[in-house]
């Protein structure tokens, strides 16, 4: 498998920037088996058969993109320079890994002021990044992070458009409550209320999981042999609620819905022969064509860029030239693409009942 295997022209005015509103409007693009039709995230519930589960990252985005004035003593006295700061995920010395613009600049033992209430010393770095030791913790830190940070848009976003307030909410799911992710798992963005309450009057079930997205999704494969790449590692858990309910639904016959790439991942590392057990830690998983699922009946994902890993992903589930042929059909039907764009959900057998 080469990396090109995986590449597809997108025109960049399908790229969104802006999510669709309501939530719940975003097209949608079910595929089932061979047969495909365009419908809308507000049409799952018709969709969606009594006794299936879908499964949701219950991960919350911390504000982890961050402006500040590096501060520095020097023989000719204190040097100051802007510096931004993206929050990869703390460490187990109570520092934080982070991403510097500009990195080269930065010195250990810098001071970086972020607000009048939050600074961070630069304790060291490694592999590119450095490691913050910051004014406050607990409570404290969220508090003050949380006025100071911006919520961490994607590059393709981020290079079009500066974080707003409206993101604080756009970029957020309606049912997160575990922060840590500095990533949003995009896929359960298009869920509102009134539509979760639609569904569960459906008959279908839900399992809450929790996998931290990291920024390492947005890294790009440099391999051309794609069974060689590396994933970046991830911190998730599937609490004992999570597994039985999982497994109590495959057991009565129901389908498993991973909502989201992250949660699809997250279910296939706490996979066992016998269905799902409870886990916790770092995933390092990596799902190409050739993996065999073993949770996961159906993923609902957004539309992904050209040679990820997530496309690789996707064409495990569905296969390569199936996913191909779906993405060419979404590019000619002007759907939107990426983080704010619109969604797939993707059966790789058919169900029993025609379209």
């Amino acid at each position: 498998m080469k990396l090109s295997d995986f590449d597809f022209d997108l025109p960049e005015e399908l790229i969104a920037t802006r999510p669709a509103r309501p939530r719940s409007s975003a097209r949608l693009l079910l595929a089932e088996g061979e047969a495909t039709r365009d419908l809308h995230v507000f049409d799952l519930p018709d969709i969606l058969r009594p006794g299936d589960l879908m499964v949701l990252n219950d991960t919350r985005v911390i504000p982890a993109r961050l402006t500040g004035t590096r501060r520095r003593a020097t023989s000719q006295g204190d040097t100051q320079a802007q510096i931004e700061v993206t929050l990869l995920e703390a460490r187990a010395d109570g520092t934080w890994a982070a991403l510097a613009k500009p990195m080269k600049k930065v010195r250990d033992g810098e001071t970086i002021v972020f607000s009048p209430e939050l600074s961070a010393d630069v304790a060291g770095r490694g592999d590119g990044q450095l490691h913050l030791a910051f004014s406050l913790s607990g409570e404290d830190f969220d508090r003050a992070l949380n006025e100071a940070g911006a919520m961490p848009l994607p590059p393709y976003i981020a290079a079009r458009r500066a974080a707003d307030a409206q993101d604080r909410e756009d970029y957020q799911t309606v049912f997160a409550r575990r922060a840590g992710a500095v990533a949003a798992p995009t896929a359960s963005l298009h869920f509102d209320a009134a539509l979760l309450d639609k569904i569960a009057r459906r008959g279908v079930r839900f399992a809450h999981v929790t996998l931290h997205v990291g920024a390492g999704t947005f890294l790009p494969v440099k391999v051309d042999d794609v069974t060689t790449h590396r994933m970046h590692a991830e911190w998730g858990e599937v609490t004992q609620e999570a597994a039985d309910a999982i497994n109590a639904a495959k057991a009565e016959g129901g389908r498993i819905v991973a909502v989201g790439t992250t949660a699809l991942r997250l279910i296939e590392s706490a996979a066992t022969e016998g269905g799902i057990a409870p886990w916790r830690g770092e995933t390092d998983i990596f799902i190409y064509p050739g993996f065999r699922f073993r949770v996961a009946d159906g993923l609902m994902t957004n539309f992904h860029l050209p040679k990820s890993t997530l496309m690789m992903l996707v064409s495990a589930l569905m296969g390569r030239e199936r996913i191909m042929a779906l993405y060419a059909h979404a590019i000619a039907e002007r759907y939107r693409f990426f983080s704010y764009g619109d969604a797939s959900l993707l059966f790789p057998q058919r169900m029993d009942k025609p379209l």
